[in-house]
């Protein structure tokens, strides 16, 4: 990489900069935000070249989705609490059932929900009461009611959700699109993700895995401030910075001449241009004051609710084309101790705000363009845990789809009469993923990497598209 650059730096009446002061400048301090996101500590693995190692920009078959918005719901929503009653649960309150694995061990007797449930729409379909807003919407939803996953354990699962597999290492849904299509804005990342931290699991979540580093999700904070040093240092021109990214990248075109298979030294310097380029981009995404009082409102903003701002930042990241976005949920549908609590928090704080989304979305005409998923890493058991609450259930637990493709008020699979497990049409990880990409006009079993000599895909060696829910 660099070692100096005075003798050759475009202002000469500038002080001598070091390696590290002279790229913050540069960059305007942003090209370490964009650092970070290609190159972060959990995504360096360095894959080999090969002849499938830059990004399709093509789709296999006609789109229905031109992107995608996943609100994941981290820590396990309970479905039959939400969507799927059971009224056998709630008959048999109280009861003790035999063969039920929990996790932590030591089930209690059965629990009924604590809510009250309604048919919503044409089709029929239930909603609690806590997802009143939401459930006006219910038309535009396909409920898959029958997930599985292989682990009970949070970051595990939530590794094979984001994944396919229950271990860290591999490349996110998220990264696998962005390979696949890339970005329709060069301004912006093609993978963004929007979430209070690192989670359970850290950012493997969102990682590139064996992928190149540019594929990976950008990690957006939560606040005032989602990206740091944006602004151009003040006693820097446009015109100085550009003379001196120029100056930088002709210096590491150099340097990585003779390192052409080391694919993260690339990244690094593509950082460096992206984090340029986002400068006079990612203002406008991110700058909410543009947005009426109304708009604010049917997100639930004017509420103070910040997974509302992460919704309408979604919404304006895919109206500037980003491919990929996805919103995590503040804090966690984790109810070991008591259900009601819990989910009355989590919904409280996710009913307005995805409600909105998909009333502006439809306002706009991007919802028939904008495939949005919801859902958890796993479910919740139908025993109870602690008194009130649910323990991990990775056995039977649900996630829906709305927008671009999917045919709205469609239910594919079926849990047994408790909530326990999948009895009908169990879905895997690795459906739910072909799916997903089979809407991006993504053929899954084509969209392949070759590392470690052979080729690898999201679905590995698996993976059926549900047809039965899209329109």
């Amino acid at each position: 990489m660099i070692n100096r650059f005075t003798d050759r730096c475009p202002n000469r009446s500038m002080p001598t900069l070091n390696r590290r002061d002279y790229l913050k400048q540069a960059g305007a301090g942003f090209g370490l935000t964009a650092l970070t996101a290609l190159v972060a500590e959990h995504g360096a693995a360095a894959p080999q070249p090969s002849s499938d190692s830059h990004a399709l920009q093509t789709h296999h078959f006609r789109p229905r989705a031109k992107s995608v918005i996943w609100l994941f719901m981290e820590g396990g929503p309970s479905g039959f609490d939400l969507f799927d009653p059971k009224p056998e649960l709630q008959k048999r309150h109280g009861q003790r059932v035999a063969g039920i694995q929990t996790h932590f061990g030591n089930p209690g007797p059965l629990l009924r929900s604590p809510y009250t449930f309604k048919r919503y729409g044409q089709s029929g379909s239930w909603a609690c009461e806590k997802y009143a807003n939401l459930a006006r919407h219910i038309d535009s939803m396909a409920f898959i009611k029958s997930m599985v996953t292989e682990s009970a354990n949070h970051a595990p699962a939530m590794y094979q959700m984001n994944t396919g597999v229950p271990r860290p290492g591999l490349p996110s849904a998220g990264a696998w699109v962005n390979y696949g299509l890339g970005s329709t804005n060069r301004n912006l990342p093609g993978f963004i993700v929007l979430a209070p931290g690192v989670g359970k699991g850290g950012p493997t979540n969102w990682g590139n895995g064996f992928l190149p580093a540019t594929y990976q999700g950008t990690l957006l904070r939560q606040g005032g401030k989602p990206i740091l040093n944006l602004a151009r240092p003040d006693n820097i021109s446009r015109d100085e910075q550009r003379k001196m990214l120029d100056l930088a990248r002709e210096y590491n075109t150099d340097h990585a001449k003779n390192r052409a298979d080391e694919a993260d030294l690339q990244a690094r310097i593509e950082s460096f241009e992206l984090a340029y380029r986002m400068q006079m981009e990612a203002p406008d995404a991110i700058d909410l004051s543009k947005e009426s009082e109304q708009t604010k409102k049917l997100y639930g903003i004017d509420r103070g609710n910040t997974f509302g701002t992460k919704c309408l930042m979604a919404r304006r990241f895919i109206e500037r084309g980003v491919r990929f976005v996805q919103v995590y949920t503040n804090d966690e549908w984790d109810a070991h101790g008591n259900i009601k609590d819990n989910h009355d928090a989590r919904c409280a704080e996710t009913d307005i705000p995805i409600a909105g989304l998909l009333t502006d979305l439809k306002v706009r005409g991007l919802l028939d363009e904008t495939l949005i998923i919801w859902g958890g890493e796993f479910g919740r058991m139908p025993v109870s845990e602690s008194g009130q609450g649910r323990d991990h259930n990775p056995y039977g637990f649900l996630v829906w789809m709305a927008g671009a493709g999917v045919k709205g008020g469609a239910s594919y699979g079926e849990t047994d009469e408790l909530g326990y497990k999948a009895v009908v049409n169990p879905v895997t990880v690795h459906d739910l993923h072909a799916t997903i990409l089979h809407l991006l006009g993504l053929d899954h079993k084509q969209l392949t990497y070759s590392h470690n000599g052979r080729k690898f895909r999201l679905t590995d060696v698996a993976g059926n598209i549900l047809h039965p829910i899209l329109a």
